[in-house]
């Protein structure tokens, strides 16, 4: 056994100082490690290059592959999603009629051609009506007849009007008695001749014919008796208290009268129509039909011009106001010029043609107002590029006729489509459905 032990060791050393002494193999080292290394390593490294090499980083190279090719795809993908151009050859634009032109600078200045009707001024339009019930003894004006402030249209005999001047002067009497009493009183009481009392029962006698004879007075101004027709009325002539004077608010022209003589007419009739309706037609109001587009430029200063149908000039002026609401009918928003018609050339109810002036007169660059289109929102005019055309995003102004001014986004002499924009959006939202995204 001791030799046995003897024996293993002395072959454990050699092997030990041949690993790790000698650096030259033996013969039969070096046929064993080749043989190994042919029939093992190899082995291993075959079955490791072609298992582990072969299952995972062949696996792995084309995972990686994918995933650039898909990242790739993603991103290009994305870039499409975000891109606006429509790719269009010279040849197939010049087909589709899309036309190029340069961004120029042009005077800001033109006209609107709209449709206006001349009406009366609201407020030189009267409703004269009785005030007191009574019956027209008297016509004093009629239809056409041009009347002054004041002036006398009907006189009617009213005999509510009579109880009414008859209770004035009843009261009036009462209070020059009663103002009399309350003197004798005060000379009596200063003589101690009357007492304290009788001159506060005077007094206030005095007081109560005051406040009747002013209660029956408002009512007479209420319905037109003036104060000097109330100073008068002691000395008026018998049968004059029932007569009174229908007279003109203003001044003008009878458009209309209802009045007929021996007619009864009654104060308390809310639906009754006006007895006269005066109208001062030298100054009329030139109502103008804006329409949608054209509100921006429309605007109270704006000068305007009237023309007839035959073209000749009828009145000059300006926009007094514009009207906030739009006409129900016809959609549209009415813009008021004050007409001077001290001439009488023009009459209410005609039809006229406004040409309003437009812009400032200061240069700006203007492209037509077909040129400028929505695309996702936003506000563009289409320009050219390489392979075809791209939205650019404008701020457009006021538009003067059918051209628009550009604030910003276009400057001079640079090119952009004046003819075709709307083919354009049509083709861009058309390739954005195409690939499954809305623009």
């Amino acid at each position: 056994m001791r030799l046995i032990f003897t024996l293993m060791f002395l072959a454990f050393a050699g092997l030990s100082l041949t690993a790790c002494g000698n650096s030259t193999p033996s013969p039969s080292a070096s046929e064993h490690g080749h043989d190994d290394h042919d029939g093992h390593a190899h082995d291993d490294h075959d079955e490791h290059d072609h298992n582990g090499h072969d299952g995972h980083d062949h696996d792995d190279h084309d995972h990686d592959d994918h995933s650039a090719q898909d990242e790739h795809a993603g991103h290009d993908h994305g870039d499409d999603e975000h891109s606006d151009h429509v790719e269009l050859s010279p040849e197939a634009a010049r087909e589709a009629g899309i036309i190029v032109a340069a961004a120029e600078m042009n005077t800001a200045n033109g006209s609107l051609s709209l449709p206006a009707e001349l009406r009366f001024d609201a407020d030189r339009v009267a409703a004269s009506s009785p005030l007191v019930s009574g019956r027209i003894e008297r016509l004093a004006a009629g239809e056409g007849d041009t009347v002054s402030r004041g002036d006398t249209l009907a006189v009617l005999a009213s005999r509510e009007l009579a109880d009414l001047k008859a209770e004035y002067l009843s009261a009036a009497t009462a209070e020059t008695l009663a103002r009399q009493a309350l003197e004798r009183e005060e000379t009596l009481f200063a003589a101690r001749i009357t007492s304290e009392a009788d001159l506060q029962t005077a007094r206030a006698a005095l007081a109560a014919a005051r406040a009747q004879r002013g209660g029956v007075e408002n009512k007479l101004h209420a319905v037109g008796v003036s104060d000097a027709e109330l100073a008068a009325l002691a000395d008026a002539p018998d049968g004059s208290l029932a007569t009174t004077r229908l007279r003109a608010p203003i001044g003008g022209t009878i458009a209309q009268r209802t009045a007929m003589l021996g007619a009864t007419v009654s104060a308390d009739a809310p639906g009754a129509p006006a007895l006269f309706t005066i109208v001062d037609d030298s100054v009329l109001w030139a109502d103008i039909a804006v329409y949608k587009q054209d509100i921006a430029a429309v605007q109270p200063g704006v000068p305007v011009r009237l023309v007839s149908n035959t073209g000749s000039a009828l009145a000059s002026g300006e926009i007094a106001l514009v009207l906030p609401s739009f006409d129900e009918t016809s959609r549209t928003v009415t813009a008021r010029m004050i007409v001077d018609n001290a001439e009488r050339r023009l009459r209410p109810g005609q039809f006229v043609t406004a040409q309003i002036e437009t812009g400032n007169g200061e240069p700006a660059v203007m492209a037509p107002s077909s040129a400028i289109v929505q695309v996702e929102g936003r506000t563009v005019v289409f320009v050219p590029t390489d392979d075809g055309f791209e939205p650019r995003p404008v701020t457009p102004g006021r538009q003067i006729g059918d051209q628009t001014i550009i604030r910003s986004g276009l400057t001079e002499g640079e090119r952009y489509v004046t003819e075709g924009a709307f083919t354009l959006k049509a083709q861009l939202e058309k390739d954005a459905f195409g690939d499954g995204h809305v623009h």
